[in-house]
């Protein structure tokens, strides 16, 4: 087995390799001066089984190109099977037709990396379950439930609420309120632009609780700034956020600040600067992948990495 990572999450993937215990794949990756990219393979992989890292985080065409190339050498290399290790699946929020004569790019996008030579794929927290099913070959889906649940089960507020920011998380919700023994509710909300969101309505109880906004993916956060206002007017005592993928643009940032948000915990599945003046909590998902990757090269089950408390997490 061996693991090779682009430059998207390099940290991540080293800490993955820590926790098997392997060193990182030796590949020289560099950019002609046109910006094309240039990938060599340093070492054998004949018969080998591969694991690529590369989250497809911003600049996100840049990496997903990287991410093809490496992919396409390996293949080319005569490595024996090629896993596609994406902690962050880029482009998954256009998943279907919404409105006349737009694309299905997460469907573009598995075709690209089966067509590149993908022989599986292991990712976390899709923005939709349902695009396994653009692929035609193996999908391992984690969660990053499991690694939250060991932090919040140490730094859990009394009456806790745990509410979904919108109808699309409420399956996620659900479950975290399942493992977090709490209650539930939902924030009814409106998309006015693909930054601006409107906050209408809250089903459930808020009043005289500690708030835990969970969502899968934030960029602008005017989603959750919005969902934040209308809990604490309803009378939340706090209000925490727990976003498995927070990448974070200047615009979010900002929002964030100037929130009533009081945490934001979130995952390392892409990179993220220290940010001054905003108290986020990131955990690593290194363990998680790592243990599973090591299933997968023994050809093991996964399926107790989605189960704990006796229960699946989604």
């Amino acid at each position: 087995m061996k693991i090779f990572a682009g430059n998207s999450n390099q940290p991540l993937a080293e800490s993955i390799c820590n926790t098997i215990g392997i060193e990182p794949g030796k590949i020289t990756l560099k950019a002609f001066p046109d910006g094309e990219t240039f990938a060599k393979i340093e070492e054998n992989v004949r018969g080998e089984d591969v694991f690529v890292v590369q989250s497809s985080c911003p600049p996100t065409n840049h990496h997903l190109m990287e991410f093809f190339i490496i992919i396409d050498a390996l293949k080319r290399a005569s490595a024996d099977r090629i896993t596609a290790v994406m902690p962050f699946y880029g482009y998954a929020r256009q998943d279907r037709k919404d409105q006349p004569r737009v694309p299905i790019s997460a469907k573009l996008v598995a075709n690209l990396l089966v067509a590149a030579g993908a022989n599986r794929l292991l990712t976390m927290d899709l923005h939709a379950q349902q695009i396994q099913g653009f692929f035609d070959i193996p999908v391992d889906h984690l969660y990053a439930s499991p690694v939250m649940f060991d932090y919040l089960k140490y730094n859990k507020n009394g009456d806790l609420v745990v509410v979904s920011p919108d109808v699309g998380g409420l399956k996620m919700a659900h479950a975290y309120s399942e493992m977090l023994s709490a209650d539930l509710a939902i924030v009814a909300k409106r998309r006015t632009s693909a930054t601006e969101t409107e906050s209408v309505g809250i089903i459930g109880e808020i009043e005289g609780k500690h708030a835990l906004l969970v969502d899968d993916i934030t960029e602008t956060a005017g989603t959750l700034v919005n969902a934040a206002a209308i809990l604490k007017e309803r009378g939340a005592l706090s209000v925490r956020a727990v976003v498995s993928h927070a990448i974070l643009n200047d615009l979010g940032i900002d929002r964030l600040k100037n929130s009533c948000i009081d945490e934001l915990i979130t995952t390392d599945t892409v990179p993220r600067p220290e940010i001054e003046g905003l108290n986020v909590t990131t955990l690593s998902v290194a363990g998680l992948l790592g243990e599973a990757i090591q299933r997968i090269h023994n050809n093991s089950s996964v399926n107790s990495l989605f189960r704990f408390k006796g229960a699946r997490t989604t």
